[in-house]
């Protein structure tokens, strides 16, 4: 199975959707991301960046179980 190396969404709305999401995380853990390219981030502000989105969704999902 060979596995393709593009970026192409499934869903293009999704792409809007998930940058406001990271956004929003970001904006809630005080680091400031630019649109575009972000390369200047320390791993700790980019690891806190991607917790916060991870930690949101894991509390969504909880609660949309109950």
């Amino acid at each position: 199975m060979q596995m393709s190396s593009s970026k192409k969404n499934v869903v293009p709305q999704a792409r809007e959707a998930l940058d406001r999401f990271k956004m929003e995380a970001a904006a809630e853990v005080g680091v400031n991301l630019s649109n575009g390219y972000n390369g200047d981030l320390t791993s700790k502000q980019a690891g806190s960046v991607g917790g916060q989105m991870v930690k949101k969704m894991i509390e969504s999902y909880e609660k949309n179980m109950k």
